[in-house]
């Protein structure tokens, strides 16, 4: 068997060969695009999560302070009954005297 032989136009060869790789280079870039905002929205996320931390931080504070607020609250709640008490002996204590024994 003698090897068949294939005509063809160089010319058209080449123009195929180009034409793929304008291709390949058209998709190389839409890859660089794609890359580019899928490390942009990263970022953002990452500040955003930064800005999260940065604020249940501030939350647990927050809620740290009140606890600390409700505590004094109630401990001066546990003073206010006997000094109502005092008061309220001191004066009768006063009427009683005010009051003339025949």
């Amino acid at each position: 068997m003698s090897n068949p032989i294939i005509e063809t136009d160089l010319g058209q060869v080449l123009g195929q060969i180009n034409q793929k790789l304008d291709n390949l280079s058209t998709d190389a870039n839409d890859l660089k695009i794609g890359q580019a905002r899928l490390e942009e929205k990263v970022s953002n996320l990452s500040r955003e999560t930064t800005e999260i931390k940065s604020s249940i931080k501030e939350i647990t504070d927050t809620q740290k302070t009140l606890t600390a607020d409700i505590a004094d609250l109630k401990g001066s709640k546990s003073l206010i009954v006997p000094i109502v008490v005092a008061v309220i002996t001191s004066i009768l204590t006063l009427l009683v005297r005010a009051i003339p024994i025949n």
